[in-house]
């Protein structure tokens, strides 16, 4: 289908200037149909009407309307996930209105740059002889988000002469966001409201680029026995090649939950068994093959900074060397043709499988005999509770680290791990459950309050979204993690509360009470458990304690470590 139903047949030749832009707008939406798009966010505004209304304009387009821009670009970044690394990548396109409505998009472009997830950004803007003069809602848009983006473009405001290029620019703009966001810069002179006429002719469907990143040789030696294989977050990444490099070459799989191999993970408690110097000690490899970006563990990152470890780096996104000690940047083909020892015999594997049960064994131990629920048993009980076929979306602070922790085999989820910051967690869920588009597919979120707080416009409209999200909110009053930092032991109590603590004093539960959503509380694994099985939108609120949170993890590491001899 060509245009839409309200689309004249008409030369763009005999249209006037708002009939142009209407026109504009609708080949390039027209041609992003084309070449696969399907989802469309928008916060609404005025200076994007032409491109609002070209959207809308299409049946093809689902349409999904948020009123906080922050919220809005972080649902886009969700709606470009792949669940699957077999799973196209597929951007959606995000609209907003000129001035600071822009800038607030930053934090999820940033994200979607670091983590390679393909956007179209589409900022309106006023015309040339609008900026700089002091015009209403207007900003220096051009480059705004700078080398966060793949490529930026400001074509000006539609032309009828440029109409054969129009289809080009939606071509090169969709084929510049297959592993990042892009932006696209739309100035537009009022009047806003215009007919499309007839539009350009189509251009022939263009695949994306898949040239490979620039590999180096496997470094020498690498066959050897005492090796482990890391595997964190990555778009794309080949599941089957990592298990076909652990039969070949007989190494454990150390991955976290944002890997998509968590399953198969040879180690899942690979931070409590490092805690035991003794053991980091013992057990260092001579080989690391590191496949995508770092744990969240900082134990297990510093482990494969060491002296005498070659550290292989597999897959991106960008270049992943914080430690400055990549070896050699390669292919897991590469890796895979390499000649690699023969494991008969061998007890390496054997015997890290064997630490992984006592320790593993250890923590269910220690979370069975606990008087209360506490965050890590939380984790823990969404990974193994949650519904078949769900999505877990998590946030980048205690959350993910509990669940990497203390999770076991069942902990998958995504989280925001570009940049690391606690935007948009629950926004990115919402996004997610709008790709899937269907109410049997339950989508949970796990979140500490100060995060819940900073994205609680995500429940603005949440129970007209169709969407089966069901969000537990860890309250502890305040920044959870730095409870876990030197700062908590080298300040003064009411000066690390001022600083980081930072108590809320919140209602988490009225705030989502204000937004319609049902709420809950859950005080029991039982009670959390139930909660967990029943149909969502719903918020269920899990009270903690950040200094017992505290103890409560140094009690699991210490129960690890005398069940596993440390």
């Amino acid at each position: 289908m060509q245009g839409s139903d309200t689309t004249s047949s008409k030369s763009i030749d005999d249209a006037e200037p708002a009939d142009v832009q209407a026109t504009f707008c609708a080949t390039l939406v027209d041609q992003w149909i084309a070449l696969g798009v399907r989802h469309a966010v928008v916060a609404p505004g005025s200076r994007s009407t032409p491109m609002a209304l070209a959207m809308a304009a299409r049946g093809e387009l689902a349409i999904h309307v948020f009123h906080d821009e922050r919220v809005a670009s972080f649902a886009a970044l969700g709606l470009g996930l792949r669940e699957s690394s077999n799973e196209p990548a597929v951007p959606a396109l995000l609209l907003c209105t000129s001035g600071t409505a822009a800038a607030n998009f930053l934090p999820a472009v940033a994200e979607a740059g670091l983590s390679e997830i393909p956007m179209i950004v589409l900022t309106a803007d006023r015309p040339e002889e609008l900026r700089g003069v002091g015009a209403p809602q207007t900003i220096d848009q051009i480059e705004l988000y700078g080398s966060h983006v793949r490529w930026f473009h400001d074509p000006g405001v539609a032309a009828a002469c440029e109409a054969g290029e129009w289809r080009q620019l939606a071509s090169m703009t969709w084929l510049k966001s297959s592993d990042g966001p892009v932006h696209l810069n739309l100035p537009f002179r009022e009047p806003l409201v215009g007919s499309a006429f007839e539009l350009p002719v189509e251009i022939k469907t263009i695949a994306a680029s898949t040239t490979a990143a620039p590999t180096e040789p496997v470094p020498v030696g690498f066959g050897v026995e005492r090796g482990v294989i890391l595997v964190g977050g990555l778009p794309g990444i080949d599941l089957d090649q990592v298990l076909e490099l652990q039969t070949k070459t007989g190494w454990p799989i150390i991955a976290d939950p944002i890997s998509g191999l968590r399953h198969a993970s040879t180690v899942t408690t690979i931070d409590a068994l490092l805690r035991d110097s003794a053991f980091a000690d013992a057990w260092m490899p001579e080989v690391i093959v590191r496949v995508g970006r770092p744990s969240t563990s900082k134990l297990l990152s510093q482990w494969t900074t060491r002296a005498g470890v070659t550290l292989v780096q597999v897959g991106g996104p960008g270049r992943i060397d914080p430690g400055r000690n990549v070896a050699a940047v390669c292919s897991i083909d590469d890796l895979l043709a390499v000649d690699h020892l023969t494991r008969d015999g061998s007890t390496w594997l054997a015997s890290w499988r064997e630490h992984e049960r006592v320790a593993n064994a250890a923590i269910v131990s220690w979370l069975d005999s606990a008087a209360s629920l506490t965050e890590p048993d939380v984790a823990r009980t969404l990974a193994e509770h949650a519904a078949t076929d769900s999505v877990v979306t998590v946030s980048s602070s205690m959350p993910v680290r509990d669940l990497e922790w203390f999770g076991g085999l069942a902990a998958g989820a995504h989280s925001n791990r570009g940049a690391n910051g606690i935007d948009g967690v629950m926004s990115t869920a919402v996004g997610r459950a709008l790709s899937r588009g269907s109410m049997s597919t339950p989508n949970y979120v796990l979140i500490g309050d100060l995060a819940f707080v900073h994205d609680s416009n995500a429940l603005l409209g949440l129970n007209r979204r169709s969407v089966d999200l069901r969000i537990v909110v860890v309250d502890n009053d305040g920044g959870g993690i730095f409870s876990f930092l030197s700062q908590a032991s080298l300040l003064e109590h009411d000066r690390f509360e001022q600083l980081f603590g930072t108590p809320l004093g919140t209602d988490v539960l009225s705030i989502a009470g204000a937004h319609g959503v049902a709420t809950a509380t859950a005080t029991t694994r039982a009670e959390l458990i139930e909660q967990l099985g029943q149909p969502g939108p719903w918020v269920c609120r899990v009270p903690s304690d950040r200094a017992k949170n505290v103890e409560a993890h140094r009690a699991i590491h210490a129960a690890v470590s005398a069940a596993t001899g440390g």
